[in-house]
């Protein structure tokens, strides 16, 4: 898996910005939630960040798709401002508004320093675009059309 990661070199990898992107989005393992095929055994390196195929269902919110990080200007980043894009990291706020699903650990992206986030969104924005909508979101009451990981509650004690 690091080879396969480490083969994932970005357009621009001379930067320091990108590089140190890089570092972090692999350290952070974004890779494991927005990579097709990663929870499936079978991670798909050729379409790295691309989003999961494989939702999260959490009581009571419904079921949250990692979705594609890639620059493409339909399914991924690629319309989304720098600004926009770090906000969602450190304020967990999508550019329409919506808060991320809960399982983003936003919160602890909140804490890194504005040059940590400014490499991360460089690193984005370097990875080829790949084009993939990933399912998506559904409501609690909605019925899901791709694999779902389950988080479920413990049983109650009898």
């Amino acid at each position: 898996m690091i080879g396969a990661l480490a083969s994932q070199a970005p357009a621009n990898a001379g930067s320091p910005a990108v590089e140190r992107g890089q570092y972090l989005v692999n350290i952070a393992g974004c890779n494991d939630c927005h990579t097709p095929g990663y929870f499936l055994g079978k991670p798909d390196m050729t379409r790295y960040l691309g989003g999961s195929e494989v939702g999260f269902e959490l009581p009571g919110l419904g079921v949250f798709h990692g979705p594609n990080l890639t620059p493409d200007k339909e399914t991924g980043l690629g319309a989304w401002t720098d600004a926009q894009i770090v906000a969602a990291l450190q304020t967990g706020k999508r550019p329409d508004g919506r808060e991320l699903a809960p399982i983003m650990p936003w919160h602890a992206f909140a804490k890194l320093t504005r040059q940590d986030v400014d490499a991360i969104v460089a690193f984005l924005r370097s990875v080829p675009a790949v084009k993939n909508k990933v399912p998506g979101p559904f409501g609690p009451n909605e019925t899901p059309t791709g694999f779902v990981m389950k988080v479920v509650p413990p049983a109650k004690p009898k």
